[in-house]
């Protein structure tokens, strides 16, 4: 059907084409065969040169043509009289005369062709616009009519089978595709389907791939529109769009109704500026209202989409209407493992690789962002030339997820890197002694997205609930970047680098205070937006309230900054270690970090050191040279040079060596 469709359509663009080209050529015909026009002294005096064959005359148009074929136009003057042409001058340079009488009249086809042409295309263009405005359906054009997007059971094949980590929810929507399978079995007992089913998650959960897998199961059509789609600036054009679709709806039963983002039409009515009336206010009545119009035995369900499920307005989500919620979180270890598993299909893996450790490694991850995960590691894979995706595409994919991707372009001063470095070891420090945070991911200086360098911590399993000390911990690390500059570089040389630390601590320390009922002060009351609406127009806290929130927000900062203050200068000296080697090494992951902390070095090699080891793979050895290799009979002076060049390399490793472990103590 759309094949017809395609092809009609593209017959009318072809002669569209067509017509605009004969257009053209017709015009391009008549500029290239009118006559040239020339005045009435010119023109006596190319018959006076022997030059015209033929005139014509047509009232006050003569027109005459060459002996060579091209034609000439003079208007005559007014005082140019037919009694008053040069007959004579004709008749003496053998000019042929003849009269055309005004009666004769040069209105013939092609002309009526040029004068049709322009409008059938003008009109042509119209109906074309109209039909693919309207969807091809013939409707009468308007606002009005709904921008329904309808996916045929035959065209799309996905099922639950396509959906992983959301196996709650698809038990749950089980019945409705029974329902729209098997309705007598519901029937009978004298149950009713519910009408409406509403999906609720974080972004990216697959809200959308869940409502087209019902849709693929039960084999019906899946009628797609998105909540932004009902509302137009004028005034009556969604309530148009929601009873079109829904009688749209009506002619392809069975089917299933799916509005993507309903929050953009149907929030709480009234509290707001517009008034009760505006546009979105009728949007969202008229769809109760086609709602509560719905019969049982009409095959059709409606399912929808948010993650704002607090602004949607109380009579959409009542019974009868959306009247079951359905829970899309985000994924477990094990649906991790699924999605990861559905989504490298296609992708050739290293044998190495484990999807469950991978798993392991995403916690936090919703559908979308591994779908991300798998496709960044394949375009690293294909941008290095590997057979297949390993370990560590896998490893830098996830990283260029969380930090955001390296600019490795940008050029830092040696005293911005060192004092980034001991930023982001303050930031470590703090994390590596403190019991309640999560592991260190890793801790970097290269520049990533907006940041200078971060350190990434990832909890080691999935969190339901926070507890107060892990919070406080994260007040905690969050300042130790800035105590570590005061520290290290004294007031006058900490920068700016420090503000998004303190945006979040500022709020952590507020959502502790005014949601959490985590300060003995304020108690157990909670201080959020009630209505985003009025939130702007009136205020529910009282001055008094609002200086005590400031003076407990205050007070929860000061004490994670003495905690903080403490715990760097008690452990200054793993601070300068831990910072010099950020200088060195640039990154360095969980591990490394624990490491260095315990052992007071790690055994990765020094990058400088390595690149001599790979040119001379003995010259980082601990044995010094022999005193018979520097000089002797058989000595060379290459050899005496290779010789001095391994004392030197062996003294640079033991510097590096002496200044990583004791840096702290010596003042480095």
């Amino acid at each position: 059907m759309d094949f017809k469709k395609n092809k009609k359509s593209m017959v009318l663009w072809i002669i569209l084409g067509l017509l605009i080209l004969s257009f053209f050529n017709l015009y391009r015909q008549k500029m290239t065969s009118a006559p040239l026009v020339v005045d009435y002294s010119e023109f006596i005096d190319r018959v006076h040169e022997g030059r015209i064959q033929e005139v014509a005359l047509q009232g006050e148009v003569l027109e005459a043509l060459y002996k060579t074929g091209e034609r000439i136009q003079v208007f005559l003057p007014k005082i140019v009289q037919l009694q008053n042409l040069p007959l004579d001058l004709f008749k003496d340079k053998g000019v042929r005369f003849r009269f055309v009488p005004l009666e004769v009249s040069f209105f013939n086809f092609y002309t009526l062709l040029q004068i049709a042409l322009p409008f059938l295309t003008v009109g042509l263009i119209w109906f074309l616009y109209y039909r693919q405005s309207q969807g091809g359906a013939g409707r009468s054009m308007g606002f009005g009519q709904s921008k329904v997007n309808f996916i045929d059971p035959d065209q799309h094949h996905i099922t639950f089978a396509d959906v992983e980590g959301a196996e709650n929810a698809k038990e749950d929507l089980q019945e409705v595709v029974d329902f729209l399978k098997n309705p007598e079995k519901f029937e009978v007992l004298g149950g009713k389907i519910p009408k409406g089913v509403l999906l609720v998650g974080p972004p990216g959960t697959g809200k959308t791939l869940l409502a087209k897998a019902v849709a693929g199961e039960a084999g019906v059509p899946f009628v797609f529109m998105s909540g932004s789609d009902f509302v137009e600036m004028f005034v009556g054009v969604g309530a148009s769009r929601v009873r079109d679709l829904f009688r749209q709806a009506k002619e392809h039963k069975p089917c299933i109704i799916f509005i993507d983002e309903i929050d953009a039409v149907g929030r709480a009515r009234g509290g707001h500026a517009g008034g009760g009336h505006d546009e979105r206010d009728q949007t969202l009545n008229q769809l109760l209202v086609e709602m509560d119009g719905f019969s049982e035995r009409e095959g059709i369900i409606v399912l929808a989409a948010t993650n704002r499920v607090d602004v949607l307005d109380k009579a959409l989500i009542r019974a009868g209407r959306f009247d079951r919620q359905i829970m899309v979180p985000l994924p477990d270890l094990k649906g991790r493992e699924g999605i990861l598993r559905v989504h490298t299909r296609k992708v050739r893996l290293a044998p190495e690789v484990s999807l469950l450790q991978v798993a392991r490694g995403t916690i936090g991850f919703s559908g979308a962002d591994l779908a991300n995960l798998v496709n960044e590691a394949a375009l690293r894979a294909a941008k290095f030339n590997k057979t297949s995706v390993d370990k560590e595409d896998f490893e830098a994919g996830r990283d260029k997820i969380l930090m955001g991707p390296e600019r490795k372009n940008m050029l830092m001063t040696e005293s911005d890197r060192r004092l980034t470095a001991f930023h982001e070891a303050g930031h470590a420090l703090v994390a590596a002694y403190s019991s309640h945070s999560d592991p260190i991911h890793k801790a970097t200086i290269v520049p990533r997205g907006m940041a200078l360098g971060l350190v990434m911590r990832l909890p080691e399993t999935d969190k339901v609930s926070v507890t107060r000390a892990s919070l406080l911990a994260d007040l905690d690390i969050a300042l130790a970047g800035r105590i570590a500059e005061e520290m290290m570089f004294g007031e006058e040389g900490i920068t700016t680098g420090a503000s998004s630390d303190f945006k979040f601590a500022t709020n952590l320390a507020r959502k502790m205070v005014t949601h959490w009922g985590m300060s003995k002060k304020i108690g157990y009351l909670f201080y959020g937006e009630q209505d985003e609406y009025w939130s702007g127009l009136a205020s529910h806290i009282s001055d008094n309230e609002v200086n005590q929130i400031d003076e407990e927000i205050r007070k929860l900062l000061k004490e994670a900054h003495k905690r903080t203050l403490d715990l760097l200068t008690k452990y200054k000296s793993q601070l300068i270690l831990l910072a010099e080697t950020l200088l060195i090494y640039e990154t360095l992951s969980g591990e490394e970090i624990d490491e260095l902390l315990k052992n007071g070095e790690i055994k990765r090699p020094i990058p400088e050191l390595e690149e001599v080891q790979k040119s001379d793979p003995t010259a980082l050895t601990e044995v010094l040279p022999k005193e018979d290799s520097l000089g002797g009979e058989d000595s060379s002076n290459g050899e005496i040079l290779s010789s001095v060049s391994l004392t030197i390399v062996n003294t640079l490793k033991y510097c590096w060596r002496v200044i990583l472990k004791h840096g702290g103590t010596l003042g480095v």
